[in-house]
């Protein structure tokens, strides 16, 4: 499965949609360590949260970095890659990680009982398919078309194809990763680029057309907050103390953008002028969105089923199974 990947906060990067360069394996170790003290248990009751660097899920960071957090009761690690973060979830080191649900669902298939309290944020377009000029959906048959290898490659092609009326077989796909969509698309090799901001604003200054983003599959690319459930009842109250502090940064953030960017602007590695561009195609749900979502039968169940359909048919899960406990809403504000 391919994941988010996150770069150390000393190094620079640019936010992106669904990868982030890595660096050194052993910073994850480090990123670490220190969290093998029993979360949520007496004496500590420290709550530890695995999260990639990702705007999606900064408005927890800002919440830290307001004073919103008590460290001693929530610490937030950063991560390399979502896989990380699973990794550690699923060996204890973490009870709460930020991620997408098809991850969230993959991550259920092969076990690991998690649970979603928070829709962190909706691709509305941030998710893209850049193309040659000239080529059109309706030209898209017999192209060259490159995508990640994994479920978020794996749910945008599914939907690009049908869009374009077409197979699989009818196109042919070239494998790649999300930071290598500029050069491959500059290498002349692909017809079109299954990308992401900020590839597509870049693709974009040099010609590139968008022939299909994630605003026409709304609601099918989702990022949650992911609780072990194992975990939900020894860590009631800071979940329920994260889950507010997020919805106060949201609610900053939307209010002084200017003043939200300078706080977040280092973690982010961009300009503080430029964090509130990082959010281009990202929709923030707020509480009653929230509501609206993780309610019973709600949108969320239903795109969890899809993106199992998607993510079997792609071999990424062995089989499909009903969602079951798969949020939990009594974490939300009143």
């Amino acid at each position: 499965m391919t994941t988010r990947k996150a770069e150390p906060a000393q190094k620079t990067a640019l936010p992106g949609r669904r990868q982030w360069m890595a660096g050194a394996a052993a910073w994850v170790g480090a990123a670490l360590a220190g969290t093998s003290l029993g979360g949520c248990s007496k004496p500590q009751e420290l709550m530890r949260v695995g999260s990639i660097v990702f705007p999606g899920y900064e408005l927890m960071f800002l919440a830290r970095e307001r004073g919103l957090l008590d460290p001693r009761r929530v610490r937030l690690v950063e991560m390399l890659a979502t896989t990380d973060t699973l990794r550690a979830l699923a060996s204890g080191q973490l009870e709460v990680g930020a991620m997408t649900l098809d991850e969230m669902m993959s991550a259920r298939a092969d076990g690991l009982d998690l649970r979603a309290v928070v829709v962190l944020d909706v691709s509305q377009g941030a998710d893209v398919v850049m193309a040659r000029p000239g080529i059109t959906l309706e030209k898209l048959k017999g192209k060259r078309v490159a995508a990640e290898e994994g479920a978020m490659g794996a749910v945008m092609l599914s939907a690009l194809l049908q869009a374009a009326q077409l197979e699989v077989h009818e196109i042919q796909k070239v494998p790649m990763t999300l930071d290598r969509s500029v050069a491959v698309f500059r290498s002349g090799k692909v017809d079109a680029v299954v990308t992401a901001e900020p590839w597509a604003s870049q693709l974009e200054a040099q010609g590139a057309k968008r022939i299909f983003d994630s605003a026409r599959i709304p609601g099918r690319i989702v990022d949650v907050l992911a609780v072990r459930a194992d975990a939900m009842d020894e860590c009631a109250a800071a979940i329920r103390t994260l889950v507010a502090a997020h919805f106060e940064a949201r609610r900053y953030f939307a209010e002084q953008p200017v003043q939200a960017g300078a706080y977040m602007s280092a973690r982010m590695q961009t300009p503080a002028h430029e964090v509130p561009g990082a959010y281009r195609g990202l929709s923030l749900p707020d509480v009653a969105e929230n509501r609206r979502l993780l309610s019973p039968g709600g949108q969320l169940h239903a795109t969890a089923q899809e993106l199992q359909r998607v993510l079997f048919e792609a071999g990424l899960i062995r089989k499909i199974a009903p969602p079951g406990d798969l949020v939990d809403t009594r974490f939300l504000p009143a």
